[in-house]
């Protein structure tokens, strides 16, 4: 399998760098294709060619055409709800536009298949039965969830018409080391990096909404786990509980030793109030469960934080 030629999309990122991570520790001939926006080229090690480059440039053909990818990892997304609210035509310019052109190349250059990086917690909306399995209806409240879902249905097609094979993973809220805590971020990464510097914090709303927190090796395992087998099969990727805000903000106030008090502020629109995936699916075709407790996860996520961070 090490044969293989891999390409990760949007892989300085927070996600991708901790897969390029993975598969370079295995022998993976690899190639990295991200803009910067939000990835840090400085998150990657020297073994993957390193494409500064947008997925919506029409020079990502020149990228296919000489590196020749066996598989595509699709993780380069915007990844705002709330950016998707303020300006949908940009999320969908990346996210909707940006997925064909890459599916497009895809296509032409001969990709044997592409794994892609969609949201089981945008795209369901708010849960008519919890936990959300795959058969729930799509309904959701966000542009950010119609585009990811949106993306789904294109790659349906590119197999019917192509035979592009893929891999959707419905993706929970993932956190842990290398998370970006500014511009908006999961709330593990903003808390942390506010609470070791010091900093005041906000909750929006009251703080009882729940998200399904999955730590980023347990992703990065059904990711791996992908490769070989799910071909064009939709599978969420999640733990099966969800915790709540104030939850995570206590547990993350003890390891950190957080003085100050928090705020509240507003909710905000286009998000989901309580969500988290049912994932037996994935425990029966990718053989995945996921390992990391959410106290043990928080606490390396602190302990990575209080490593990193330059006051």
């Amino acid at each position: 399998m090490s044969n293989l030629r891999i390409m990760i999309t949007g892989g300085a990122g927070f996600i991708g760098s901790h897969l390029v991570d993975k598969l370079s520790a295995l022998n993976f001939d690899l190639i990295v294709v991200d803009n910067l926006a939000s990835g840090h080229q400085g998150n990657l090690g020297s073994s993957a060619r390193f494409y500064n480059v947008d997925i919506t440039d029409q020079h990502l053909s020149n990228i296919f055409e000489q590196e020749r990818p066996d598989i595509v990892f699709h993780l380069a997304a915007q990844i705002s709800v709330q950016s998707s609210m303020k300006n949908p035509y940009n999320d969908s310019r990346i996210n909707v536009l940006g997925s064909i052109n890459l599916f497009e190349n895809c296509v032409r250059f001969g990709v044997k298949k592409v794994i892609y990086a969609s949201s089981g917690g945008a795209i369901y909306g708010e849960p008519l039965y919890l936990p959300c399995d795959e058969a729930h209806p799509i309904n959701p409240l966000s542009h950010y969830g119609v585009a990811k879902y949106a993306v789904e249905k294109y790659l349906q097609v590119y197999n019917n018409s192509f035979g592009l094979r893929y891999t959707v993973l419905r993706f929970s809220n993932v956190y842990g080391p290398r998370q970006d805590p500014h511009g908006e971020a999961g709330v593990v990464a903003i808390f942390s990096k506010g609470m070791i510097l010091d900093e005041p914090l906000t909750i929006n709303g009251d703080g009882s909404q729940e998200r399904d927190f999955l730590f980023v090796s347990d992703l990065v395992d059904a990711l791996m786990k992908s490769i070989d087998v799910a071909d064009n099969e939709i599978i969420n990727i999640g733990t099966g509980r969800g915790y709540s805000v104030n939850y995570v903000h206590d547990e993350l106030k003890k390891h950190s030793g957080y003085l100050l008090k928090t705020l509240r502020g507003p909710e905000k629109p286009g998000e989901v109030f309580q969500i988290y995936l049912d994932s037996e699916k994935a425990k029966a075709i990718l053989g995945w469960v996921p390992k990391i407790p959410i106290e043990e996860g928080l606490r390396m996520t602190v302990d990575w934080f209080k490593n990193n961070l330059n006051g």
